[in-house]
């Protein structure tokens, strides 16, 4: 009797049943591997995962590299583990995208805290509104250091004539958690609000991402 294809088959029912809810994380990681190496018990490895990552979260986070470098674990297993953290991000982008800021943004939200809260590199990213402030595109422009030499109006404008905007949303996350704006996130947002106004396209905010909490400079009466 295969024993670990039973106990494969049990994770499997209780996920049908009643969701991830009960699982350990190494109960979730084991599954995602039994996924692409069905033929293995792939507990061992999953506790190992958990122990070295320290958290579910951090695992799904973790860069393919480092990943790999945990015995037992190969590319198929990789895909298998990054696989679903890109769907959700993609799930949300979709979302997102279509969806009336105005009215609704806790869908803008939900994505930008869950595609940029855990990224150990600035990103600099710009939501594109139409007239009815619904969202026709979100795309990253810059990754680094966001200093002033980093975010060019010229290229900002392009996409906005690109895609016919009317306004926009500037985001960009701080991976220290720190969400209080620098000198230069005020430099810059002044720089590319001032570009815009000269073709009429309105900055409706600027927002900072820092773990799962944001600062708005609209809110706070800076934009």
């Amino acid at each position: 009797m295969d024993l670990s294809n039973g106990h494969r088959q049990r994770l499997r029912q209780r996920f049908l049943k009643a969701g991830l809810g009960a699982f350990h994380d190494y109960e979730i990681i084991e599954m995602l591997l039994s996924l692409s190496t069905p033929r293995k018990d792939m507990k061992p490895i999953a506790k190992e995962i958990i122990r070295r990552f320290g958290s579910l979260v951090s695992v799904l986070e973790a860069p393919i590299e480092i990943l790999k470098e945990v015995d037992g674990v190969g590319e198929t297993n990789v895909v298998a583990l990054k696989l679903p953290n890109a769907i959700g991000r993609r799930y949300l982008e979709l979302k997102a995208e279509g969806s009336n800021y105005a009215n609704s943004p806790s869908a803008v939200h939900e994505y930008l805290i869950h595609n940029m809260s855990h990224r150990n590199r600035e990103n600099f990213m710009v939501l594109y509104l139409n007239g009815q402030n619904q969202i026709l595109k979100l795309e990253t422009m810059f990754e680094g250091s966001l200093g002033s030499s980093a975010v060019y109006p010229r290229e900002v404008v392009k996409k906005v004539l690109l895609y016919d905007a009317a306004a926009v949303i500037f985001v960009h996350n701080h991976p220290s958690g720190n969400l209080k704006p620098s000198r230069q996130d005020i430099e810059i947002t002044k720089k590319l609000k001032s570009a815009l106004e000269t073709i009429d396209v309105r900055t409706l905010d600027h927002l900072i991402i820092g773990g799962t909490d944001i600062f708005s400079f609209s809110e706070k009466g800076m934009i």
